[in-house]
């Protein structure tokens, strides 16, 4: 039926996650700019720190790639001045100024920004936000998301810190209705395609299990993971995969020269229905790893790689 480096970048997956900017009415944006002309306002942080601004910030830093993609998304992408190394998308967000690597810092360049706010995280080091607290810059930390409605939770969370509450509701309303046109399409489905995904290549080889983000997009987009009986980021051996036979294989090391060349290549594995069927495709990591406004992307490009028949 035819209708992702090594344990460093697990690590840096985890504290990416724990790797579209959709469309908003001028009206919301004018409604947006309305009220927040209007008074001071108040946001919780995911700490229970209540953070209160005079104004919206006109600068901003944010230390997360998936928060970058929603600031953008939500229209505010000129006001972020600080980004980390691996923020990529959108194209834009390469040329803002590097400042952290997702695990350390430069806090002297952040606070030589003069930034209005920062956009934290709750993974790591808290002692390293500490100089930043000391230079007065309100620092609003949002805990690494895990699921759909976590990213929900975020989008709104930062669109009432840039006081464009109207518009991270057009933006999850967005989300959530292209979601929801994939799902109809794969409620279609007969049977789900069992399907492996890889997160890292041999040797040391890594998939997504239950209770995980990737998890949450296989399960919307009608596929049934073999590994699914797991959980969290699991290391699995190249024999297992090829006991558990799946038809449809899915990678995003994208990093890696030939992806799907060196998986059809791996002995043992030429007995797999997935490659004897020349049915393993490499997906873009950041939009299948990054808990941000473009989960329905990666939901809408896992089913059409899967089920393409679907979307014609």
């Amino acid at each position: 039926m035819k209708c992702t480096q090594r344990f460093s970048w697990i690590s840096m997956l985890m504290l990416a996650l724990f790797l579209t900017g959709c469309g908003v009415t001028d009206q919301s944006a004018k409604d947006d700019k309305k009220a927040n002309e209007a008074k001071s306002y108040t946001v919780t942080d995911d700490t229970g720190k209540k953070i209160k601004f005079d104004k919206a910030p006109e600068k901003v830093v944010s230390l997360q790639p998936s928060n970058t993609e929603i600031l953008f998304a939500l229209g505010q992408g000129k006001k972020v001045v600080g980004v980390t190394d691996f923020d990529n998308y959108p194209e834009e967000a390469k040329k803002i100024e590097h400042v952290s690597d997702s695990v350390n810092i430069n806090a002297e360049k952040i606070i030589a920004l003069k930034p209005d706010a920062i956009i934290a995280y709750t993974v790591g080091d808290e002692a390293t936000l500490k100089p930043l607290e000391d230079a007065g810059i309100p620092i609003f930390i949002i805990k690494s998301a895990a699921k759909f409605d976590d990213v929900y939770g975020d989008i709104e969370q930062i669109a009432k810190v840039m006081g464009v509450t109207k518009k991270g509701d057009a933006l999850v309303k967005d989300i959530k209705s292209q979601i929801a046109s994939v799902e109809e399409k794969v409620g279609t489905l007969d049977e789900q395609e069992q399907t492996y995904f890889e997160i890292s290549p041999a040797p040391e080889i890594y998939t997504t299990g239950d209770e995980t983000f990737q998890q949450e997009i296989l399960e919307t987009a009608g596929i049934k993971n073999v590994f699914a009986d797991q959980k969290g980021w699991v290391k699995i051996s190249g024999e297992e995969v090829v006991k558990r036979n799946p038809e449809t294989i899915l990678t995003t090391a994208t990093y890696v020269k030939d992806a799907v060349d060196e998986i059809k290549s791996r002995k043992g594995w030429e007995e797999i229905a997935a490659v004897k069927n020349d049915d393993v495709h490499l997906l873009d990591e950041s939009v299948m790893s990054r808990p941000g406004p473009r989960i329905g992307e990666a939901v809408e490009l896992a089913a059409k790689t899967v089920y393409p028949d679907l979307f014609k």
